[in-house]
C-alpha cells in the first residue's frame, strides 16, 4: 500500500486507479471493476474504453461459470505494465549484455552470485530472530521497498507472497538466473520450517509472481 501510494502521488485520476488495480488485483471485468471501485457501470465502461484506445489493456474471454456469454476480463497489456517504475531497464540490459560478451556466461554467474550474496545478508538482517510469520511478512516489506509491490496472504495452512511488480524484469529476461537466485534466497529465509515454490511467474505471462510457503 505504502509503495502504491508513493507511486501515483500527485496522480489521482481514475484511469491510473484502475491500472493500479489491475495490476495488483488481476484481470477484472468492467462491472466487478465498478463495483470495486464504486463507479457507475457507464463511467467504469469510458475509462476501459479509453484505456483500451491507448494500449494500455487488453481483453481476455474467460468461460462463463453457468450459462450465459463468456466474459470479457480486463488485464494490462506491455505497454500498462510499462507504466509502473522499472529499475532502468534499457541500462540494466545493456550492462548485462556487455558482461555477457566480455566474460561469457561464467563472468554473468558470478555477477548474480554477487548478487545474491548481497541480497541474503540484507534479507537475513530484517528476517532474522523471528517466526516464520514474522519472517515472510518482514521479506514483504523489504521486497515492496525495493519495489516488487509484495504481500503476504495465507491459504489454508499456507502462505502466499504475492508480487504484483518486478522492478528488474528487463533484466529478469534477459537473463534468468536472477529469477533462480531470489528463489533461492527465499528458501534460505524460510529456513527449514517449511518449503518455497513459485506458483505464478511474470516471465511465463502471469499477471505477477507468486510464491507458496508450506510448513513442513
Amino acid at each position: 500500500m505504502n509503495y502504491a501510494s508513493n507511486y501515483f502521488e500527485n496522480k489521482d485520476a481514475t484511469h491510473e486507479r484502475i491500472l493500479l488495480f489491475i495490476k495488483t488485483k488481476g484481470p477484472i471485468s468492467t462491472a466487478d471493476l465498478a463495483l470495486e471501485l464504486e463507479m457507475t457501470p457507464e463511467a467504469a465502461r469510458q475509462q476501459v474504453q479509453k484505456l483500451l484506445i491507448a494500449g494500455l489493456i487488453a481483453g481476455r474471454q474467460e468461460a462463463a461459470t453457468g450459462v450465459g456469454r463468456p466474459r470479457q476480463r480486463w488485464m494490462l497489456t506491455e505497454a500498462g505494465y510499462a507504466r509502473f517504475p522499472d529499475t532502468h531497464a534499457q541500462l540494466t540490459v545493456q550492462l548485462l549484455d556487455t558482461v555477457r560478451h566480455l566474460f561469457g556466461e561464467e563472468g554473468l554467474e558470478r555477477l548474480i552470485s554477487q548478487r545474491e550474496e548481497e541480497t541474503r545478508i540484507v534479507y537475513q538482517r530484517a528476517c532474522s530472530g523471528k517466526g516464520l510469520a514474522e519472517r515472510l511478512h518482514s521479506l514483504a516489506e523489504v521486497r515492496s521497498a525495493e519495489g516488487y509491490m509484495a504481500r503476504v496472504e495465507q491459504d489454508g495452512k499456507d502462505w502466499l507472497l504475492i508480487e504484483d511488480h518486478c522492478p528488474i524484469c528487463a533484466a529478469a529476461r534477459t537473463c534468468q538466473g536472477f529469477c533462480r537466485s531470489e528463489l533461492r534466497v527465499f528458501q534460505e529465509i524460510v529456513g527449514n520450517e517449511a518449503t518455497v515454490t513459485r506458483e505464478q511467474h511474470l516471465l511465463a505471462d502471469a499477471g505477477r509472481c507468486v510464491y507458496r510457503i508450506v510448513a513442513k
